[in-house]
Parts: C-alpha cells; structure tokens; sequence
C-alpha cells in the first residue's frame, strides 16, 4: 500500500477495516493504541486523491483538545495536506464570514474538537495484544503507625479552633477529609506532605487576600479618595499556623531534591508496600508502566514518595499527571514546576513511572508500557478497558490492587471482565441492518415522504444563504443566545408547544410587535417535522424584518477584517497597515516657480516679509508677543537673470538668519521660504540684505555705532564665534588694563586681558585680544529653536526673565548688518512656520474632506498628535469625541434596527467604533496626509522642500512623515470632539458623514426621527419619578418600558429596558476620571430612562443632557464635567514653560512595612522630586507623582528656588512662573544662601512616608463614619 513507503505497514486488520470504510460509512471502534489514526490517515490519503473530492474541505473530529495538536501533527507529517487545528479560543465565530472563507481557502484538512462528542468505549478487536491479568491482594491499613515521628503536622494543627479555619476562610472540613484519605490509601507521611503542600496554598492565598486589601487601602489614600475596603486585622493564630508550617517545610516541601531523604516503609501503607514489591519484581533497566489512582493528591504524594523510598531509590523516576494540568500539547500546567512537561519526559523514557488519573487512559500519545498498575479500585468499564489498553505489549502485565476482604470491588472486577465481550458484540452489531423496531421516539426523528415532499427552502438571492427546516431551529437558538441577561433573568429560549401543530412564542426581549412573537406552523405527521416547519417560518419572517441579515445571521462577528459596515457599506483592508506608518502630509513650504510676498508683523509693526511658492492667507499667533500675516502678492522680478540673483540674495540672507538666530546645525535641503527685510512700502529691501550677506562674520567699524544702537545691536565675539550677543552699552570707561571689580565674575584676575587670556584661550586657539580700547557690555541671545506656540494665549503665562550679561573687548567683537525688527522675525519665525503649517492642514481638510465650519483652533488641536509635543494635543477631543461617536451611532443603531435586541445592537455598535473600522474609514479619505506630528523643536531645520518638489515644481505639496498608526483613529474621535465643542450634535452628525462614519447622515435628529403627535400621560405613579427628573413625558409607554427589568418583561409580555440602555449609557466623560477605578457607578435602570428621556423629546440632545445634569448635580459637582489635562501633561507643560527639559519618571520601588513594591517616581536633572507613589497600576502611579510633584514645584515659598537648584538647562535665564503673592519670597538674601543643596535634599526626602501614613488614617476615619453613618 501507499503508506508502505513512508514506513506506515497497516496490519491485516487495519486494511480491512480501512477497506469497509472506503465501501460505505462505519464506525470503527478499537482498542487503545491498536491504530486508529492510521487507518484515519490511510482514509484521508485515499479521499484527497479523488477527482470528486477536489476543493473539497476533511474534516478530523478529535474529543479532547489534546488530541487536537497531536493528530494534527501526525496528519501534517505524513501527508502533503494542508491541516490547520482548531480548538477552544483559536475556534473562529461561527458568523465570521471572512475568517472561515480564509481558513476554507487555505487548508485541506481540519482537525478540531466539537461540542456533543464524548468519548466512550472502545470496541474490542480480535487481533489486539491483551495483556496478561493479575489479582494482587493487599492487607487493610494499620490504626497507628508507631515509627513515625512525633508530634506530626497534623498534630500540631489539631491545636487550634475549627473557628479560626472558619474565620481565616481556609475550608478545614474538606482538607480533613482528604488528609483521611490520604492517610488510609498511603499512609502517615505522604497524608502530613498533603497536608503541607495544601497548608502551603491556602496561607499564600490569606496573605494575598490581606496585602490586596491593604493595596486598596493604600491607593484609596494615595488618591485621598474614600475606600469601602475595611481592612481586617489577621488573628494571631495564622501567623503561628504560618510558623508551624516553615517549621515542617525540610520534611515535606515538595520542591526539593529527592536525595534529601530516604523514607522507611514503616511510614507507608501496606497497600505501597505491595507496590513497592511489584516494581521490584517487574523492573528492567527499559521498562516503563503507568500506575492509574483516582485522586489528583494521591498522583503528586506518590509521584513524590515513591523516588524517596529506600529499597527502589535510584531505580523508580516518577512523574504525575493530573487531568486539571494538561493543555494542548500534553504538557502539564498549573503544577509545581518540577513537575512539568511529564508527558513529554514519559515518551523520552527520562521517567519510568508515571502516576495518573483518568486523563492517561485514553487519547494521550504513549509508548506500550510493561506494566500497568491499578492502584485504586475501577469504577466502571471505561476505565477497565481503556486503561489496560495502555498495556499492549505482548509481554505486557495489567496488576489490578484490591484489599484483602474486599469483595464489593472484587465482584465489580469479575463482572467488567465478564461483560466485555457482550459489549464488544454490541459494538459490532452497529453495522448490521436495522431491526425496524423504533420506539416512539426514535420514530419521531425519522421524517416521512410526505412530510419531506412538503418541505421549502428559501434562497436570499443577494447573498445565495439558504434556509431550509434542518437549520430554522439552531438559527432561532443562536439569536435567542445572543439576548443579554442577568441572574434575576432566565435563559432566553425559542418556546415550543403542540404535537402535529406546533407553535412557536419568540422570547419578548426581541423588539417584535406581538404578531411576529408567536407562530403557529402547518399540520406535519411528525412532531420534530411540526417544530421545524413553524421555526421555518419564524426565521423567514424575521428576515424579512431584518432581525436577520442576508446572510440569515443575527449578527456577524470577525476577529479578524471586516468588509463592511453596520450601513452594509463597503470598507477596504487595513490589516497590511504598520504599526508604525511612513506617510506624506500636507505642506506649503516650497519656493517654486510664482513667489509670494506675506507681511510679517509683531506687536502691529512691520517686522519682516516671509516669501513662499504658496499663497498663505493671513494667521495669527502668539509667542511672547503678538504676531500676525498679511494675505500674500505676487513677487514680481525684472527679468530671469533679476530673478536668479535675488532668489540667491534671499536665499543667502535667511540661511544667515537661520544660523543666527534659531540653529547653528546645517541643512543642505533647498530652503521652502524666505524672511526678508521690506521697506516701508511693502518691497524686499535687497539694499539691506546685500549688507548682511557681504559681511556675513560682521562688520569692525565700531565708529557708525551710537547710543541707539543700545539694545538693538546683534554683535559676536571673534573668540567665541557663533555665540551671538546684544549690545548693551560701550563701556568707555573700562579697559583691558582695568581691575575687575569686586563681585563680578571676573574678580580673582588682576586685570580684565589676564582673565580674557586664560577664557578664551584654549588648545588649537589662542585668545585674539586688542592692545586698547574700551569694553562693552552684552548679554547672550540664546537661540529661538523651539516652535510651539500656544492655541489661547490668554492662558499663556508671562515668564520674568534675568538676562545673562557679560562685558568683552570691543575691539575683538564685530556687529552684525540685521535690523532689530529682523531680528525678532527671526526669533518667532520658528513657531510661525508652525503656526501656518497647522492652519494649512487644517484649510486643506476642510476643503478636501467637506468638513463642516469647525473652530480653527480645535482643528488644529484635533490634528495635533501628543508624540508632536506641542503642548496641546487631541488626547482632550479624542476622549469627547469617544463619547459623541458612541452616541451618534447608538441612536442610528436604534433606530436603523427597530427589531433588534440589545445584543445584536451592542454588536454592531462595536464593529462601528472600533479601531478598526476608524482606521479604515480614516485610510480611506486619506486623513494621514492632514496629522500634525511633527516635534516643536527645530535644532534641525525642517521647514525644506522635499526631492520631489525641488525636481517637479507641480508635484504636491507634502513631506515625508512617520507616525504610529493608532493616531488615525485618534483624530478621527477627535474631530468629533472638536466638531461637538463647535456645534453639538448637529456639526457632529455633518463631521462624521464627512469621515464616512455609520451615523446615519446629516440630518439633525428631531427632523430625521419624527414622535407620534399623540400625548399618552403617565401613570400617576410616576408623577414622583417625573419630577425627580425634571422632565414630563409625552408617551407614556416609553416610561414604563423604561423601568420593566427583563425578567418581569418574560413573564408578563412586553418590551423591556434593555433597548432603552443601549441607548442611554454614552455619557461619561470627567475631568478626573483617572482616579477613580469603581464599577460600573449607574444602573441600567437609570441608563434606560435617560434613554427613554432623548427618545421622548424627539431626540433633542441639549434638552436630554439637561436631565442628566438634573440628575447628576450633586456627582457633577465633585466630578467637574469640563475637559481637562492629565497630571502627566500639566506637570510636562509647566517644567517646559519653566525653561527646563530635564524632567522623567522612572519606575522605582518602594519598601515599606518590610514589603517591597514597584511605584513611580519623577525626577528634575536626575534628582527624585517626588515618589515612589505606589498606586493601583502604573498609569494611576504616573499620575499621581505627577500632580504631587506640580504642587510642590508651584509653591511659592519654595518651588522656584527648587527648581532654580536642580536645573541648568539655560544659562542665559532662569525662568519662574509669576505668583500672585511675592510677600513670601521678598528677601534680599540670594537663593543660593536660602536655600541651599542641604534644604534640597530634606525637602526631597521628606514627607513620603508621613504624608502616606497620615492619608491612611484619614481615610480609615472617612470609612469609620461612613460605616457609622
């Protein structure tokens, strides 16, 4: 045969039962290990090599996971098949369309488990090795065992209370009873290891139990946040349980060496003794058996004792398989970890003994074993047969172990034996032809002619789904399943009455009215048939009201692509999107072929000229000062030789403005804009800039220099060149011959020219100093590199600066040719050109996308990814804009899907804000090329134009970007956000049809939702309730579905509240929210009626949110609703504005209590501020430290001077946000006096470990009173 060559020779009986299963359909049923799965394997061969079975899918049923990978494997290794294995989480969702078309296409062959296969008993076949079977007797256990040492553990526990156990939640009783068991089947020290190792558990578990309660209590005080943890004290007597325990751990401790200790067979039973004998006698340095036990801690003790037993130590590696530890791959789990990977060691031969229980009878892939040992008494024939099957070998033993006197389990042995082969007859007897002697029942199940030329099948013709009656019933069953419910609620289920008629009542939790609840089906001769037929109906019928989709499903899940929306409309596949995405975005700076002239003005004066190839409309900003552009002309030039040398002048001049001004780094890109001085009339001044460029080093004619040039002048010092400074005043009165004053930082030096000589002289330079003239004083001009900019600058604080002055020769400094008002064009040109790379994004996707009049800062912040550090970001309006996304498309949902519960509604909802379909949605109008990622700092100069435009003068305006994928999806919830902010629901509803999100289009909700013009008052029962609230209804059914809970909702008829939830839980946005980690905090009730509420009022937003106001005063009063920074933001903002860049957080632990845990902690220049702030998670870690740290650098009495020790980030300023109050820092006394390294290091150091203790009281008193009260 075929198999032949691969080394696979069938036996006589094996190609005979593979010959009957090519004629017709059998079940074969054989022993344990006589090759069942090659006669699969054979089976599947044959099948695959026929034409008619081309594209056609095998399926191998497996009934335990196990088998899943190890008949997959062997199907995979022995043919050219393509096998995918299927099991628990890898199964894929039955409505999973595109992932089961994918695995369809992909693979030949599915191995798999399936739920209703059992595995039962094998039939017995002739040809099978049978081992030989042995009776082996063994005495009753002794009452005592007087040569175990003593006190045991046992006794030692004996000491304390059953009450204590009770109070400790450690289940005495049922650890008693297995400790007996233990101790009767093997004897003193194997019941005290027991005991021990289950000791050991329940110990870890009681102090786990109290540390996270402490934890909570801990982080209940770190948020200054009232805790409903009531931390109980631990009773002295577990910790004295906890030292009995570590005082028995040398003897019993199941994770040490088995060499440790020899174990005397006085401290076993004599039931071990006799096994011990067995061992001996049937050892041979290559055999290997299996010892079946009934209990998982009989397997571990024996597994543990046996290797330590004197007279087979060395001989006997034991090793042991419980059921509750086997995954896939028959690899043990959630054991100790010595005893891990079992089964594998069993095959390899690395032990050869292996104690079990039941899972080792059947399935698991095992050598033939020499002896197989009964340890426990069988219970019933499976384990009889499967069990010694594992034995067959032709010189294999099958020991069955009974105690003397026992003829109860002697009886039950004799009549398994007995039975087997009438059972094994039964077995065979399946193939023979029927009897035709049904009982009712069975007879039910066959369906008649009749009835079968009376069936339909309905066909959907968009999507060739059929129906017929095999499969109405499940198709009713899965979307009964997919009904939500609690435990007041039960089971959702299609309802079945009559016999040859019958009819059918749908669950009322489906929003159906109550015509299409019940059906009533044709007359059939068949009492299945009849619920098929009315289930046929119902199914067509609900289709029809789109309960069920075209592809008659109640809902389509996918874990994987999607191809469409809720809306049916197509989405394209992002799942080749990287993480990490290489993009192009919109950019105007390119000096192209047409030229454009932008005023600059600061402060409402003419400052400058910015030249682009694009027509910029006019913006406004501010940084430091008030800056706006004027719309652009043309440039015009003379001829093309006019042009080409004063495209060269402005080019020369802004690089030099660049260089001075904001970075000293070069750029070899072609510039995308020119700065350049204008004339009073608006003109390039090419007479001002051909100065500047003449004398790029400066100018040394120090005699056209006079007192207005105080202040103004830019100058630079030839033996600090490239540090530039601005004139002060001409110090005439000093010379290089002069003695520095005392106080200056020249004091120490005889004269000014010794102190000049040992700066500026350095290893390949030697100071260039004058023999005369006077000095002039300067201060530094640091360079203007960072490019962010405030969106309201009404919040952007002014920052007191102390310039850095110095004195220097005048004779070896030289003046540079840029006017004062160039000058500060320079300095803010930086965060301009972001200003207006921001502005044009944000033109380009209004225009491009069709968004709706949304503000212009919120574009921009909407646009703004937080890796661009631009001090605002859309993290704000991506959280708004969650919540405005899901409620846009619950109330679409509802309404699009009025026959569709809560679970189907819920479903949809997800595929429609998820992840992925925002990134699709966003991939498909290209928003990428809109996102603002780019870091405000411009140390580098990125204001270039790209190879492309500099090649083809009409390509596009962009640039090469990298940013994470994820920020697509962010933006596009923020643009909710910002659309929401601008102008509610109704610009919303025009931004998200714009982005192509399933909203259901523009049209405001009252016009596009009508309400029935009939008022329906409510009851005056709830007269109460509508004044509460604030709101009176106008239907009153909507109320009282409202508060109906679905389990009243079954029983009485009528739609319940869970439809009304799905529409009213979408609010849930506050301003520290991060510090708050409760459940779920409002009702489904109370959700229900704020839905009901938004339904009733015709869908008026403002009016439904005012209700919840209404409601919620009293939470929204703590809890402020407005948007706000996180902690970690603010802290980041401040310390930027504060001049410093120096700031992190880092992950520390911290030890308190003798315990230590991971917390977080922030550091200013390396140096801990703040923390380690231990919390619930990291994130809330992160946090907290942060708002402590922001508290502690803004305290007036001590954050600047702080802040002032501990950062250097600029020499030129220190610089300190302004405080209302400087009654408190008015002495004269310098910082560096007052507060010294010493005061540095206490206030670091203190208050962590009081501040904590302090916040536990507090909040224990907060929980006593609230406990009180």
């Amino acid at each position: 045969m075929e198999s032949s060559k691969d080394g696979l020779l069938p036996r006589r009986y094996q190609e005979e039962v593979f010959a009957r299963a090519q004629a017709g359909n059998i079940i074969a049923a054989l022993n344990t290990g006589s090759g069942k799965t090659l006669i699969s394997l054979l089976l599947i061969r044959w099948i695959s090599s026929l034409e008619a079975s081309k594209e056609k899918i095998i399926i191998f049923l497996v009934p335990k996971v196990a088998l899943v990978e190890q008949q997959g494997n062997y199907i995979s290794h022995n043919t050219p098949l393509r096998v995918i294995k299927l099991h628990g989480a890898l199964e894929i969702d039955l409505t999973d369309r595109a992932q089961w078309k994918k695995r369809f296409e992909d693979h030949d062959v599915f191995v798999m488990t399936v739920i209703g296969v059992r595995a039962h008993l094998d039939e017995l076949h002739e040809q099978s090795p049978k081992p030989v079977e042995i009776i082996k007797a063994y005495p009753s256990p002794p009452e005592t065992y007087t040569d175990f040492p003593s006190p045991s553990l046992w006794s030692c526990l004996q000491v304390f209370e059953k009450n204590i156990w009770t109070e400790l939640d450690i289940p005495w009783n049922a650890i008693e009873l297995r400790y007996h068991s233990t101790l009767h089947n093997l004897g003193p020290y194997a019941a005290s290891m027991f005991l021990y190792d289950e000791i050991e558990q329940h110990i870890l578990c009681v102090r786990n139990t109290y540390m996270d309660s402490t934890h909570a209590l801990e982080y209940a005080a770190e948020m200054g946040l009232p805790s409903q943890v009531k931390l109980k004290p631990l009773p002295p007597e577990f910790w004295q349980i906890q030292q009995i325990h570590i005082d028995f751990g040398g003897w019993y401790s199941l994770e040490r060496s088995t060499s440790d200790l020899s174990i005397p067979l006085e401290w076993c039973t004599p039931k071990i003794r006799v096994l011990v004998a067995l061992l001996l006698a049937y050892h041979t340095p290559e055999f290997q058996g299996i010892v079946f036990v009934e209990q998982r801690q009989t397997a571990t003790c024996l597994a543990s004792i046996l290797p330590m037993i004197s007279q087979i130590k060395g001989l006997i590696r034991c090793g042991a398989l419980m059921g509750h530890g086997v995954n896939s791959d028959g690899i043990t789990k959630a054991t100790p970890a010595s005893h891990k990977n079992t089964v594998e060691s069993f095959r390899r031969g690395d032990i050869n003994i292996l104690i079990a229980t039941s899972v080792a009878e059947e399935g698991l892939d095992f050598p033939a074993c020499d002896l197989v040992i009964r340890f426990d008494p069988l219970a019933h024939m499976v384990a009889y047969v499967q069990s010694r099957g594992r034995a067959r070998n032709k010189t294999s033993t099958f020991i069955v172990m009974i105690q003397q006197g026992d003829t109860t389990h002697l009886s039950r042995y004799h009549t398994l034996k007995m039975a087997e082969p009438e059972v094994n007859k039964i077995y065979q007897s399946r193939n023979a032809p029927p009897n035709h002697v049904f009982d009712e029942d069975a007879a039910d199940d066959i369906v008649g002619p009749a009835d079968l030329s009376e069936r339909e099948r309905y066909v959907v013709e968009s999507s060739g789904a059929v129906l017929t009656y095999d499969n109405s019933i499940s198709l009713l069953n899965r979307l009964c399943s997919l009904i939500p419910r609690d435990a007041f609620t039960p089971p959702h289920v299609p309802s079945f009455s009559g016999d040859y008629e019958a009819t059918l009542n749908l669950p009322s939790s489906i929003p159906l009215p109550a015509n299409d609840l019940t059906f009533t089906g044709p007359p059939r001769r068949n009492k299945k048939e009849a619920r098929r037929a009315v289930a046929f109906m119902a199914v067509k019928r609900l289709h029809v009201l789109d309960v069920f989709d075209d592809f008659l499903l109640p809902i389509s899940r996918s874990k994987g692509k999607k191809t469409e929306d809720a809306d049916g409309r197509p989405m394209i596949d992002v799942s080749e999107v990287p993480i990490q995405m290489d993009v192009f975005v919109k950019d105007p700076w390119t000096t192209g072929r047409a030229l454009w002239i932008h005023p600059v003005y600061i402060d409402n004066q003419l400052a400058a000229g910015l030249v682009t190839g694009t027509q910029l409309r006019a913006v406004n900003v501010f940084c430091n000062s008030s800056v706006h552009t004027a719309p652009g002309r043309p440039m015009v030039f003379e001829d093309g030789q006019d042009e080409a040398q004063k495209r060269r002048l402005m080019l020369e001049f802004t690089k030099l403005g660049i260089w001075l001004r904001i970075t000293a780094r070069p750029f070899n890109n072609t510039l995308g804009l020119f700065l350049v001085p204008l004339t009073a009339s608006h003109e390039v001044d090419f007479d001002v800039m051909e100065l500047l460029v003449a004398g790029p080093r400066g100018y040394s004619d120090w005699s056209v220099i006079n007192d207005n040039d105080f202040g103004n002048l830019m100058i630079m010092n030839m033996n600090q060149f490239g540090k530039p400074l601005l004139l002060r005043k001409i110090r005439d009165d000093l010379t290089l011959s002069s003695a520095p004053p005392p106080g200056s930082r020249e004091h120490g030096h005889s004269t000014y020219h010794h102190y000049f000589t040992e700066k500026w002289t350095r290893k390949t330079w030697v100071a260039r100093l004058p023999s005369a003239g006077p000095l002039l004083e300067a201060q530094i001009l640091p360079r203007s590199f960072d490019g962010g900019y405030p969106l309201d600058p009404t919040s952007a604080g002014a920052l007191n600066t102390v310039p850095d002055g110095l004195v220097a020769p005048r004779d070896c400094c030289l003046w540079l040719a840029m006017s004062p008002n160039v000058r500060r064009a320079y300095e803010i040109l930086p965060a301009l050109c972001h200003r207006i790379t921001d502005i044009y994004r944000v033109d380009r996707a209004r225009f491009e996308l069709g968004l709706p009049p949304i503000k212009e800062d919120l574009l921009v912040e909407a646009l703004t990814i937080p890796s661009a550090d631009a001090g605002y970001s859309n993290q704000r309006l991506e959280t708004l804009g969650d919540a405005v996304l899901k409620l846009c498309t619950s109330v679409h949902l509802y309404n699009k899907y009025p026959h569709r519960h809560e679970g189907q509604l819920s479903i949809l909802r997800q595929s429609s804000v998820s992840n992925f379909f925002l990134l699709a949605r966003a991939k498909e109008i290209q928003l990428e090329t809109y996102v603002s990622s780019e870091c405000r700092s411009v140390h580098t100069w990125r204001y270039v134009e790209s190879v492309e435009k500099s090649v083809d003068p009409f390509a596009e305006r962009c640039t090469p970007r990298q940013y994470p994928r994820r920020s697509l999806q962010d933006c596009m919830e923020a643009l909710l956000g910002a659309s929401f902010l601008t102008g509610g629901i109704p610009i919303a509803l025009h931004t998200g049809t714009a982005l192509g999100l399933s909203l259901g289009g523009p049209i405001p909700w009252p016009i596009r939702y009508s309400r029935n013009p009939k008022v329906s008052p409510v009851s005056r029962y709830f007269a109460e309730l509508e004044e509460r609230l604030g709101y009176t209804f106008h239907r009153r059914e909507l109320l009282v579905e409202a508060v109906t809970h679905p389990s009243i909702s079954s029983t009485s008829g009528g739609p319940s509240y869970q439809r009304l939830e799905f529409l009213g839980d979408g609010q849930d946005i506050v301003e520290r929210g991060w510090k708050y980690d409760p459940p779920k905090a409002l009702s489904d009730a109370f959700e229900s009626v704020m839905g009901a509420v938004l339904v009733d009022s015709a869908y008026n937003y403002d009016k439904a949110a005012a209700v919840v106001e209404h409601v919620m005063e009293d939470v929204i009063s703590v809890l402020s609703p407005s948007i706000a920074w996180d902690p970690v933001t603010n802290l980041r903002q401040w310390i930027t504005q504060a001049g410093c860049s120096k700031l992190t957080t880092q992950k520390k632990t911290r030890l308190r209590n003798g315990i230590q845990r991971e917390g977080v902690a922030v550091l200013v220049h390396g140096t801990m501020i703040v923390g380690p702030i231990v919390a619930i998670s990291q994130s809330v870690s992160k946090f907290v430290a942060s708002e402590r740290a922001l508290a502690l650098l803004r305290d007036s009495e001590g954050g600047a001077e702080l802040l002032s020790q501990l950062c250097d980030c600029r020499e030129d300023k220190i610089e300190v946000e302004p405080t209302k109050s400087v009654a408190t820092s008015g002495s004269s006394t310098p910082a560096s006096e007052r507060f010294g390294q010493q005061d540095v290091d206490k206030t670091l150091a203190t208050t962590e470990e009081e501040e904590l203790e302090e916040l536990e009281v507090v909040a224990a008193l907060e929980i006593a009173s609230e406990v009180d009260a």
